[in-house]
């Protein structure tokens, strides 16, 4: 697969203090790519490193084929950016402001402008400086997916949106994959990653501690299971399985753990007859607690 992204053991230090440690991974064309990670994480960071906004300590980047620092020109007109905070000039109107940034990119049709500000319901002919905060980030949406980018590359890029804006920004990313562009975003909102992105990193303290698809990071966790059968159990003989904790027998129905597969307790249940069987499923902002606090780190 063609690689949009690639970075080998990049840092960032500031100071005495490391913002990126030796990170390397890939990101291929057409992915969506979650990036996961509290507040100081090294989120923004890699980001910036990726646009050539900050330059890396050690280490090397890649980006749809090009050097960040060397093609800056070229590369830049081939991405859409979404920085963390959206901060634009007060005084333009939104669609003044729209169209010189258009402009600024070579033309983008307008018709191209006023689809996604409909969508986005976005007033163009409100002044900038009257923008909400949710009003910003969508104006920064726009200008982003505007021309159609290859890359779009966004940093926690529903900030600030209703829950309709927020659907609305998970829609455009899904149509965006699917027309091929490559998606890279940053976020801490574990299930708008969850709705949407092929992979997922996650990074704690600068250094990569996951990467994987969200059902790859599952297959190792633990969910809870409740089954329940036509005739009373014994707790013993489920309890005897290794993988299989906090076990509860209540007359016919078993309440337990499962770590990893859930192979063994399917064996020793096909002894019994069943009547109905729950499996919940961790929610990925869980996943993320248990790697971001080292649960896994021992794994």
């Amino acid at each position: 697969m063609v690689k949009a992204i690639e970075l080998h053991e990049l840092s960032k230090s500031y100071g005495e203090s490391r913002g990126l440690a030796e990170l390397s991974l890939e990101v291929y064309r057409g992915e969506v790519f979650g990036y996961l990670g509290p507040n100081g994480a090294g989120k923004s960071t890699t980001i910036r490193l990726l646009l050539d906004l900050i330059r890396p300590t050690s280490g090397s980047a890649r980006v749809l084929g090009l050097d960040p620092r060397a093609d800056a020109v070229e590369l830049h007109a081939r991405i859409g950016y979404l920085a963390g905070d959206v901060v634009v000039p007060g005084r333009q109107r939104v669609g003044v402001m729209l169209r010189f940034l258009a402009r600024l990119r070579g033309g983008v049709d307008t018709a191209r402008i006023d689809g996604l500000c409909e969508r986005l319901e976005l007033d163009q002919s409100a002044q900038v400086r009257s923008l909400s905060k949710g009003n910003r980030q969508k104006l920064g949406l726009v200008q982003a997916f505007m021309h159609t980018p290859e890359l779009l590359i966004l940093d926690e890029p529903t900030s600030g949106l209703d829950p309709l804006g927020q659907q609305t920004f998970l829609d455009m990313v899904t149509e965006a994959a699917g027309n091929g562009q490559t998606v890279f975003m940053s976020s801490h909102i574990m299930s708008e990653v969850e709705a949407v992105a092929d992979r997922v990193a996650i990074i704690r303290a600068g250094r990569l501690v996951a990467l994987n698809t969200v059902a790859g990071l599952r297959s190792n966790t633990v969910r809870d299971v409740e089954i329940v059968f036509t005739a009373p159990v014994r707790a013993a003989e489920f309890a005897a399985i290794s993988n299989v904790s906090a076990v509860e027998v209540a007359d016919a129905v078993l309440r337990c753990k499962v770590a990893g597969s859930p192979d063994a307790l399917l064996r020793a249940v096909v002894g019994h007859s069943v009547v109905a069987m729950t499996v919940t499923e961790p929610a990925l902002e869980d996943l993320f607690h248990d790697y971001y606090t080292g649960a896994f780190d021992a794994a």
